[in-house]
C-alpha cells in the first residue's frame, strides 16, 4: 500500500510540474501553453504531490 501511495504522489507531482512548465510556455502544444493560471494550478498540484510523498513515507502500513 505504501508503494501505491508513493507512486500516486509521484504522478501528481509530475503532472503539476508539467502544468507549471506549460503555464510558463516552456512546453508547447496545448491550450495551457502560456496561460499563467496553469502555472499556479501546477504549483498547487506540485505541493499536493510533495505532501503525498511525505504522507507515503510516514505511513507504517
Amino acid at each position: 500500500m505504501r508503494l501505491i501511495r508513493f507512486v500516486l504522489a509521484l504522478i501528481v507531482l509530475a503532472v503539476g510540474a508539467l502544468w507549471s512548465l506549460q503555464g510558463l510556455g516552456l512546453v508547447k502544444g496545448s491550450f495551457m501553453t502560456g496561460q499563467t493560471q496553469w502555472l499556479y494550478v501546477g504549483l498547487l498540484t506540485m505541493l499536493v504531490g510533495v505532501a503525498g510523498l511525505r504522507w507515503a513515507n510516514r505511513s507504517r502500513i
